[in-house]
């Protein structure tokens, strides 16, 4: 440690550089991971906060929810197999609304839920739906930034049906869009796939176990039990969306793996006659091995504190139609990561100095 120290000391400059360096690249992966996953919660937030484990969908709906079409019969059929509480249907309907006597257009996604079972959302603001009322409806929040509050009156311009915004809840969005709630006897009046004296939704969410979803599929016919996971990834734009931006935190990775790489190998031969006077004097390639080590570590963990600073600074300046989240975990994550991949990069200079000879070392000195 004290070699390191002071080797550091003595090459400010040089070491500065590969800092600078590092907190532009760790800075860079966080951003980006931010931006990844808020774009996930922007697109499937209400999937992934859904207190479900599996989803029963149509057969053949290629696990997209607004393909597949169920009805009471199949739900009953489910309910045979799980105990009260456990199964529940839902229906989705993509749409577009208007605030009641304005021309401004939203995108939304209609979730409709029995409000006593497991789907019903958290309420933030107002209150929840009341089960008989079929023209009131809880919407996400983000709504607001649109203008819309409390008492609203929202027109759903497929059916032509007005609904009373009576509550807020948050995070709950689908396919980049809000999702607004409401019960049973407003679905039918917008399902566009409504059938006379029998209600038409579009899954049905279990909290049961895996041998049971499995044992639900095998034993009925027509239908698909997927994970919450296998329902995100058939959200459209989902896995492409997703996919890019890892593959992207992925080479981000690499680059700083071989970038690191090359400054301390490059450093490694400039010091040459010098570990080679230290070996000649006694130090092992141990002693060595720790100095680089402690420098690599050092270097990144300065780095880290710098750029994870950095980009929660950036965080709050950012505009709230920006989709961008970073958890405490994903910060931890990059950073045990970003640990290991210095130490990987470093490996290579570790090799070099195990390998040094102090009288070849000694005699290109002289």
């Amino acid at each position: 440690m004290f070699l390191a120290l002071r080797e550091m000391k003595h090459a400010k400059l040089r070491y500065v550089l590969i800092g600078f360096i590092m907190i532009l690249l760790i800075w860079l992966v966080l951003f980006v991971s931010g931006l990844a996953k808020g774009l996930s919660s922007d697109n499937a937030s209400s999937i992934q906060n859904m207190n479900a484990d599996y989803l029963v969908l149509q057969q053949d709906s290629d696990h997209r929810l607004t393909r597949s079409t169920l009805s009471d019969k199949n739900l009953q059929d489910v309910r045979e197999y799980t105990k009260e509480g456990q199964a529940t249907p839902l229906g989705v309907q993509m749409t577009t609304i208007t605030k009641n006597g304005d021309s401004k257009k939203s995108d939304i996604t209609f979730f409709a839920i029995d409000i006593n079972s497991m789907l019903a959302p958290t309420i933030t603001e107002g209150k929840m739906l009341n089960h008989r009322a079929a023209h009131e409806v809880v919407a996400d929040r983000s709504l607001q930034h649109e203008g819309l509050k409390l008492g609203d009156e929202i027109e759903d311009l497929a059916s032509g049906e007005i609904f009373t915004i009576v509550g807020f809840t948050e995070g709950q969005s689908f396919s980049h869009t809000p999702v607004v709630y409401l019960n049973f006897n407003g679905w039918s009046t917008i399902s566009h796939n409504r059938t006379p004296n029998q209600d038409i939704f579009n899954t049905i969410a279990l909290n049961i176990s895996a041998n049971k979803a499995k044992q639900i599929e095998k034993n009925l016919p027509n239908i698909d039990v997927i994970s919450k996971d296998q329902a995100l990834q058939g959200i459209p734009g989902y896995k492409e969306e997703q996919g890019s931006l890892m593959m992207m935190i992925a080479f981000l990775f690499v680059i700083a793996a071989f970038v690191l790489a090359a400054f301390f190998y490059v450093m490694t031969i400039q010091k040459m006659n010098q570990f080679g006077v230290l070996k000649a004097i006694g130090a092992k390639s141990t002693y060595l091995a720790r100095t680089i080590i402690f420098q690599v570590v050092f270097i990144t963990i300065i780095s880290l504190l710098i750029s994870i600073s950095l980009t929660f600074g950036v965080s709050f300046i950012l505009p709230d139609s920006m989709p961008f989240e970073l958890s405490a975990q994903l910060v931890i994550g990059c950073s045990f990561l970003f640990l290991a991949v210095s130490m990987i990069g470093a490996l290579l200079s570790l090799y070099r100095v195990s390998k040094i000879d102090a009288i070849e070392a000694i005699g290109r000195a002289a």
